[in-house]
């Protein structure tokens, strides 16, 4: 059996079952993607996108990877392990002049 790096911390039992934050529907939404139709793009029963969408599952690497590919963004575009700040939530810009 190996020896644990020297510096590194075994994740605690609540932080292995920490939720893991996601904008799927959020992208669904503004490209008029059905459930089913990422599914079959990903490979995945159309179910487990409604899974993914509610917080209920978290995703593989390989699958993260996958639907990021498909929106053509980046897999922290997506899934974050702190929550999304909500729309309109931040401060507009100042406007140039």
């Amino acid at each position: 059996m190996s020896e644990p790096l020297i510096g590194t911390v075994a994740p605690t039992g609540a932080e292995q079952q920490a939720q893991l934050h996601n904008r799927i529907a959020v992208l669904r939404a503004e490209r008029g993607i059905t459930r089913r139709q990422l599914a079959e793009a990903v490979g995945v029963h159309y179910q487990t996108v409604g899974y993914l969408e509610r917080g209920e599952y978290s995703p593989s690497l390989h699958l993260a990877l996958r639907i990021a590919e498909y929106f053509e963004v980046a897999v922290e575009d997506i899934f974050s392990i702190r929550p999304f700040p909500r729309i309109g939530s931040n401060p507009a810009p100042t406007p140039l002049r």
